[in-house]
């Protein structure tokens, strides 16, 4: 396993999510491609997607299927650059997992996640998933606001 995928897997375990990490030959970069990978809908992807304010990053959790609509989440809002993404996860662009980032990063998750009972999220790695139960995700990010933003 790719050493990041294999750092990725030890913090699900430090936050006591039961998940087991997946690489695969085909890559998971974008939700089309990690639908397709591991035989799902669109929309059980979660896109792990980072903007930011003048307050600094804001990580937002949306279904494959959606888009964030920045209007929701405030003013002044754009979509981070590689670099800002690495800085606020320690994770690259096609690989930001949802949670384990190398410091808290305030986390808004779409309302339209919990269609699933089941999603699957980046596991490190542009070639990297896991799949969890949509709830335990959800408990697993604190001072998480959960809201429509797509």
């Amino acid at each position: 396993m790719h050493p990041t995928a294999e750092r990725f897997q030890e913090r699900l375990r430090e936050l006591g999510l039961d998940a087991e990490v997946q690489e695969l030959a085909d890559s998971t970069r974008t939700a089309k491609e990690a639908a397709a990978a591991v035989g799902v809908e669109v929309g059980q992807i979660v896109k792990s997607l980072v903007f930011v304010d003048d307050s600094g990053p804001l990580l937002c959790l949306c279904a494959g299927d959606r888009r964030v609509d920045t209007g929701k989440l405030g003013v002044n809002v754009r979509q981070a650059d590689g670099d800002e993404v690495r800085e606020a996860t320690g994770y690259s662009i096609g690989g930001v997992p949802p949670v384990g980032h190398d410091r808290p990063v305030p986390t808004v998750v779409d309302t339209s996640l919990r269609r699933f009972e089941t999603v699957w999220c980046a596991g490190g790695t542009p070639h990297a998933v896991f799949p969890v139960a949509t709830e335990t995700l959800i408990g697993a990010i604190p001072g998480a606001q959960i809201k429509e933003i797509s």
